[in-house]
C-alpha cells in the first residue's frame, strides 16, 4: 500500500476501504465508516485550532490511520498483521454479531493498540509528555463520535436504546468495553513505549496486542445475559451489509 501523507489522503483511502467493503459485502466497512467520521472530526478540530499543536496532531493522526490501513491491506492480501486486527477482521465474516459489536472491536484495537504506538512514534522519549493534552483531546473525539453513531443506530433499531440505558448506568460503553478505562490505559502504554527501546519495545507491543485480543474475545462473547439482550437487536438489524454501511455514512 501507499502510506497516506496527510489527513486528506487518509480520508481518500478510507473511502477506498468503504467502497471495497460495499462491493464485497464486507462488514469491515462498518468500522471504516466510523473511522472516517472520526478522522473528519479531527481534521475539523485542527482547522478550528482546538489542538495545542495542529501540525503535530496531523502527524499523529496520519501515523495512527496508517496502522489501520496497513492492517487492512495486509489482511485482505493474506499477509501478516497484528493479532488484534486479525481478530477484528475475522469477526467480520460472521453474521452473529450486531453492528455495534463490530464497531467496538475496531475501537478496542485502535485505542488500546494503535493510538499508543502512534503517539510514541510521533513523540519519542521525553517529548511524549508534551503530547498528553492533545492525546486526551483526540481520545475525546473518538468517544464523542462513537456515541453519536450509537445514538443514530438506536434510532434505527429500537432495542438498542434499552442496551444503551443499561450501559450508561454503569458509565461504560456497551458490552463491558469502557472507553474511559481504555483512554487511561492507552496513555500509560504510550508513555511506556516512548521511553523503552529495542527488544523491550517490541515485547511491550506484543503484550499489548495479546491484551487487546483478550478484550476482543469478551466483546464477541459478552456472556449469557448480554447476549440475550443483544438477540432482538440482531434480529431487527437489516441483513444488507451495504445498507448498514450507507446508514453509518449518512
Amino acid at each position: 500500500m501507499k502510506y497516506a501523507q496527510s489527513i486528506n489522503e487518509v480520508i481518500t483511502q478510507l473511502d477506498d476501504v468503504i467502497d471495497w467493503s460495499k462491493t464485497h459485502q464486507s462488514r469491515i466497512g462498518y468500522f471504516a465508516s466510523l473511522y472516517k467520521l472520526m478522522t473528519v472530526a479531527v481534521q475539523q478540530g485542527i482547522i478550528n485550532k482546538k489542538f495545542d499543536d495542529g501540525p503535530r496532531m496531523e502527524q499523529l493522526d496520519v501515523i495512527f490511520a496508517n496502522r489501520y490501513l496497513d492492517a487492512f491491506y495486509s489482511y485482505s492480501n493474506n499477509k501478516p498483521c497484528t493479532n488484534a486486527w486479525c481478530k477484528a477482521f475475522e469477526s467480520c465474516q460472521t453474521n452473529n454479531l450486531v453492528v455495534l459489536q463490530h464497531l467496538i472491536l475496531g475501537i478496542n484495537t485502535h485505542i488500546n493498540l494503535d493510538l499508543a504506538i502512534a503517539a510514541a512514534q510521533t513523540c519519542p522519549g521525553e517529548k511524549i509528555y508534551d503530547l498528553q493534552n492533545d492525546f486526551e483531546k483526540i481520545n475525546g473525539v473518538i468517544a464523542d463520535t462513537s456515541q453519536k453513531v450509537q445514538n443514530s443506530l438506536s434510532n434505527i433499531w429500537f432495542p438498542l436504546r434499552f442496551l444503551q440505558k443499561i450501559a450508561n448506568k454503569r458509565e461504560e460503553a456497551v458490552l463491558n468495553f469502557s472507553i474511559t478505562a481504555s483512554r487511561k490505559a492507552s496513555w500509560a502504554n504510550a508513555v511506556a513505549l516512548a521511553l523503552v527501546q529495542g527488544t523491550a519495545h517490541s515485547n511491550y507491543i506484543n503484550l499489548m496486542d495479546a491484551k487487546v485480543v483478550d478484550i476482543g474475545n469478551r466483546i464477541m462473547k459478552p456472556g449469557i445475559a448480554m447476549s440475550f439482550i443483544l438477540k432482538p437487536v440482531l434480529l431487527m438489524e437489516t441483513k444488507s451489509v451495504k445498507s448498514i454501511i450507507d446508514i453509518l455514512n449518512a
